[in-house]
């Protein structure tokens, strides 16, 4: 069959997809990836045909860095996705809503509009079987819809997205159907008409696919009401990779890892959590400190103490199994990759999933977390040193790995992807 995978030119996102990617391609079936043209390459380097799509347009990045502005502008600005981590009693419709449409036009809209109408054609040109959408990558859906594929979303992270359309559904149907305003739906139904043919309404499925395939365990999964969520195993991909020639030895005192992701520098103005602060805090601890951090941010730092090493890229899959422990940002690459080795986590989140994605994490004794602006050094220090001397962190984490052990990889997911295609590709095809 034919597979279309499609992603908005993030490579964190993107390169969660991969992994499947070639398990289809091996598998024998046909793939390809759209994207917008400059970030092709980052395709071709994965061993993967790109399809260049519409046009590159900068993604979105914060200018500046001032967590207490941040802090304020997220208290001013409804964030719909927040409702994914609240008691849904404490729900405000108007909220929500609100939080909805400014997500779906300044963010959701950015992201997809400079590729639907690319990719589209693109896919009643070649006609695929499946398409494979990361969850911001609505175009998928859309393109799906036009030629009569089944298609579904690949979860990078705990499902925050789809929890919260679940959420917001409930409130609206308790609105009178004067006030049922719905930005999402709204905006993907304009789509819908346009590209649909006789299917051109909106239904669900353009938001959350047909179904969805989550790379977690259920006892960390995040479900929304009418969802159907296909398990597969997460597998570390990072890009080319060198594995440096200090990695070969075994570390003579305890590793301890600090990387804290490439969306902070690639999206954001920096790091919330102050790395000069945290690695001055373990100058007197009896460890290795390993840090992963671009060179903008290497700039920023004073000092760097002698038990410190700083690099600006390592293959995080060959640098966590020489660790005991890893302080993170709770980015579900970062995380997972984490989780397989396994390595018992100090999580310093900020937004969007990763404060979700740490608390269920706490709760499974393996990740102690402290939000990013309160990641004092004193802080840290006192997790790191939990960490490395309470055996129960180590046993626990070696438990969540095993769980996610448990799951289908993607090479044995192939034939459940095959029969979820048939199930749901429609047996009339369209091609304009």
């Amino acid at each position: 069959m034919r597979v279309l995978f499609t992603s908005t030119p993030d490579k964190s996102l993107f390169q969660q997809m991969v992994p499947l990617a070639w398990a289809l391609r091996t598998a024998g079936h046909e793939v390809r990836v759209a994207v917008p043209p400059k970030f092709a390459e980052v395709v071709t380097q994965a061993g993967l045909t790109a399809v260049p799509v519409g046009s590159s347009r900068p993604i979105w990045r914060l200018p500046q860095l001032d967590p207490d502005r941040m802090e304020a502008d997220r208290k001013g600005l409804p964030d719909p996705y927040r409702a994914a981590e609240q008691d849904p009693r404490d729900l405000d419709w108007e909220t929500v809503r609100a939080g909805y449409a400014h997500v779906v036009g300044q963010w959701h809209k950015t992201d997809n509009f400079p590729m639907t109408a690319d990719l589209v054609e693109f896919a009643r040109h070649w006609q695929p079987d499946l398409v494979l959408w990361e969850p911001l990558a609505y175009a998928g859906a859309i393109a799906a819809r036009a030629v009569g594929a089944a298609h579904a979303r690949l979860l990078w992270s705990i499902d925050v997205l789809g929890l919260t359309r679940s959420r917001f559904l409930d409130l609206k149907a308790s609105r009178p159907a004067s006030e049922q305003s719905d930005p999402l739906a709204e905006w993907l139904g304009g789509y819908a008409r346009k590209y649909g043919g006789e299917d051109g309404e909106y239904t669900e499925d353009l938001a959350t696919g047909h179904f969805s395939i989550d790379q977690f365990p259920e006892s960390m999964r995040m479900t929304a009401d009418g969802v159907r969520y296909v398990p597969m195993r997460y597998v570390p991909y990072g890009g080319p990779a060198v594995v440096p020639k200090w990695l070969w030895e075994e570390p003579k005192r305890p590793r301890v890892a600090l990387t804290l992701g490439i969306a902070a520098t690639s999206r954001f103005a920096g790091h919330v959590a102050d790395v000069g602060d945290i690695l001055e805090s373990l100058s007197d601890l009896d460890v290795e400190v390993v840090t992963t951090l671009a060179e903008s941010e290497q700039r920023k730092l004073k000092r760097i103490p002698d038990n410190v090493r700083v690099v600006s890229y390592v293959p995080l899959h060959a640098l966590l199994p020489t660790c005991s422990a890893v302080i993170n940002h709770a980015g579900p690459g970062t995380f997972l990759t984490t989780v397989l080795n396994p390595v018992p986590q100090i999580a310093v989140p900020w937004d969007f999933d990763e404060p979700e994605l740490a608390r269920r994490a706490s709760g499974q004794g393996a990740v102690l977390s402290v939000r990013a602006d309160r990641a004092t050094g004193a802080v840290v220090r006192e997790s790191v040193v939990r960490v490395l001397g309470e055996p129960s962190f180590k046993r626990a984490a070696r438990d969540l790995r095993d769980q996610f052990l448990a799951l289908p990889t993607p090479n044995e997911l192939v034939p459940v992807l095959e029969e979820l295609t048939a199930e749901f590709r429609s047996p009339v095809r369209r091609s304009e």
